[in-house]
């Protein structure tokens, strides 16, 4: 089948290629993908592809594997990410050309033209000549016909610029033997191989190909990591290229990236291939170069070794190699060999200590490099600032810190009256340690101050921001009878803060339904002697819509505010904050006395004609 679809697949694009960096941001700039990438994006062009027949080597990579499934065949379409690379000295972009290639452009064109002509001629039926018509009756009476060249009927055929690709693909399938219930490669479209894995790593001069992830996906969407069975030296070179080296925790990372992936329920084949994949990186060769001795995982060399790294006493060698014919050999030790070594405050911030009489198995010296006060992290979680002449000793040399126990509910204190707690660990025998989980919750040492029992705060490590190191002091240590109350305690103050809380939250709305409601009386007020048409049309003179009127409501929304906060300024509202409530309750609208123009009595009682003001008649 595999042959066949390679006879009938015409590659007429260019496929996937290797990610390459740019030099400098104007390369971006002027970069233009080529005329010939791949045109496959969607379902309807997989469908073109499928029935034409023409496509790049990507698409028939895909195209093959949909025959197969299609034949009940179980089959994997592997894929071979391109990603760009992290490490130094990797390719780029070639820059851009300036001047334009126009003798390869018509050239080409040129060739095109030729083959058109070449098409519309057509062979002309062959002529008798004179000598075959000898002795032929009337032969001088025959007339030659004019003949006319008939009109092809050859389809045009297209001329496909040669593409420049890897000699390794970047598509591929599997396909499961079930005899051996083993995954095994196909590739028919590029290297023509079948059941041979080692024919499908590009090398690493290969500018256009890179074998650093290789995914296989299955038709129900799983997919799992299958690089190891394509790379022959996955731990000397495919494993520095990828996530697992540039981070520290990039396997954690590359492992929950593949999760969403993942299977529930793993298949005895699943099995199958996960023992396969770990007996080919088992068996794995030593590397020859020197160069790849550098983290590796099984093998290691001394000149590689890190500032607190170090070999432990009974290292046994497992082999030597040389940088060169003249250089000298070097003894190859196990990784499993290398220890860490850390000084005496590393070992007491991580809850050991260093053992009497040890002698230090390496004494670190100074960085020139370090500044006073300035935080340096030596790739443990430690500070370097004091590494000159350091002694250093691995964790075979340290035994488990055990602190001063509570003794009569008094808890042991450092000078600074704090309790170091850098692990759980270091918690004093007869203590507890109570934390502060949350920054709402309240705080620890409050609870022990009401009880009026002895704490020490918890030193719990060193927040370092601005090259500079911050304690961190979260909860409290007490002694382990004081547990129970001091939980009740914090239980109590955190039902008194919610009370709190609220009560604070009812105040506020309390206080924002006082002021609208004092501003409605103030309104009222205003228009309690003008008439509905006066009070409609100052209303609308003031741009405010009347009731049942829907339209720029809106809009004239913001209008309304402002002239509210006009008439009532932050002088006249902390006066209405101040009217009690039983004043404003007696100041009802319905208690205003209407003012009519000619009536300018008051008192609360009609005025007489005899009762004017003055006691005498006015002429």
């Amino acid at each position: 089948i595999g042959r066949t679809f390679k006879a009938k697949y015409q590659v007429t694009e260019r496929g996937l290629r290797r990610c390459l960096w740019a030099e400098a941001p104007e390369h971006l700039e002027k970069y233009e993908p080529p005329d010939d990438m791949d045109s496959c994006i969607g379902r309807d062009d997989f469908q073109t592809a499928a029935r034409t027949l023409e496509g790049s080597r990507d698409t028939g990579a895909q195209l093959l594997c949909a025959l197969l499934r299609s034949a009940g065949v179980q089959t994997r379409l592997v894929a071979s990410f391109q990603p760009l690379s992290f490490t130094a000295g990797g390719p780029t972009l070639p820059k851009p050309q300036t001047v334009k290639m126009t003798a390869s452009k018509a050239k080409a064109e040129e060739m095109q033209r030729l083959a058109k002509a070449k098409q519309e001629m057509a062979p002309s039926p062959a002529i008798p000549s004179a000598r075959r018509r000898l002795g032929h009756p009337n032969a001088t009476a025959y007339r030659v016909p004019t003949m006319t060249a008939a009109p092809s009927t050859s389809r045009p055929v297209k001329i496909h610029k040669p593409l420049r690709e890897s000699p390794y693909p970047v598509y591929w399938v599997e396909v499961l033997d079930v005899a051996h219930q083993r995954w095994q490669p196909v590739d028919s479209l590029v290297t023509d191989t079948l059941w041979k894995p080692a024919k499908l790593e590009p090398p690493a001069s290969d500018r256009d190909n890179n074998l650093t992830y290789v995914l296989a996906f299955e038709s129900d969407g799983t997919a799992k990591d299958v690089t190891r069975r394509y790379a022959k030296g996955y731990a000397a070179k495919t494993r520095k290229l990828r996530i697992e080296t540039a981070e520290a925790d990039g396997a954690q990372w590359w492992a929950k990236a593949l999760k969403v992936f993942a299977r529930r329920r793993p298949t005895d084949v699943d099995h199958i291939e996960a023992s396969e994949l770990e007996a080919t990186a088992s068996r794995e060769p030593m590397p020859r170069n020197v160069a790849d001795f550098k983290d590796h995982p099984i093998y290691a060399l001394e000149r590689h070794l890190r500032r607190h790294e170090v070999l432990k006493a009974d290292a046994q060698p497992a082999g030597t190699v040389s940088a060169g014919s003249r250089a000298p050999l070097e003894t190859i030790y196990r990784r499993r060999d290398v220890r860490i070594a850390r000084s005496r405050d590393k070992w007491y911030r991580m809850g050991r200590d260093v053992k009497p009489m040890e002698m230090p198995v390496k004494f670190l010296t100074k960085r020139v490099n370090t500044k006073p006060g300035e935080y340096v992290d030596d790739g443990y979680g430690g500070d370097v600032r004091d590494a000159e002449g350091t002694p250093v000793f691995t964790e075979e040399q340290t035994e488990e810190y055990r602190p001063p126990p509570v003794v009569r509910g008094r808890v042991p204190k450092n000078k600074f009256g704090n309790i170091d707690l850098y692990v759980p660990s270091m918690v004093p025998k007869g203590g507890v340690w109570i934390a502060d989980d949350s920054e709402d919750e309240p705080s620890s040492a409050r609870a022990a101050f009401i009880l009026g029992i002895d704490y020490a705060p918890a030193l719990t490590g060193f927040l370092f921001k601005g090259r500079q190191g911050t304690a961190v002091l979260n909860g409290v240590v007490v002694a382990e009878e004081y547990e129970e109350a001091m939980r009740a305690v914090k239980a109590g103050l955190s039902d008194v803060e919610a009370q709190q809380q609220q009560d604070r939250r009812a105040t506020a709305a309390l206080r924002m339904w006082k002021r609208f409601l004092v501003v409605l009386r103030i309104h009222e007020r205003v228009y309690a002697g003008v008439s509905a048409e006066e009070r409609a049309a100052d209303e609308a003179g003031r741009g405010l819509v009347a009731d049942g009127d829907e339209e720029g409501h809106d809009s004239d929304a913001a209008t309304e505010a402002e002239r509210e906060d006009e008439v009532l300024d932050e002088e006249d509202l902390e006066a209405l904050d101040e009217v009690d409530a039983d004043e404003e309750a007696a100041s009802e609208t319905t208690e205003e006395i209407t003012m009519a123009d000619e009536d300018f009595g008051g008192g609360g009682f009609m005025t007489e004609g005899d009762d004017l003001g003055g006691g005498f008649m006015v002429d």
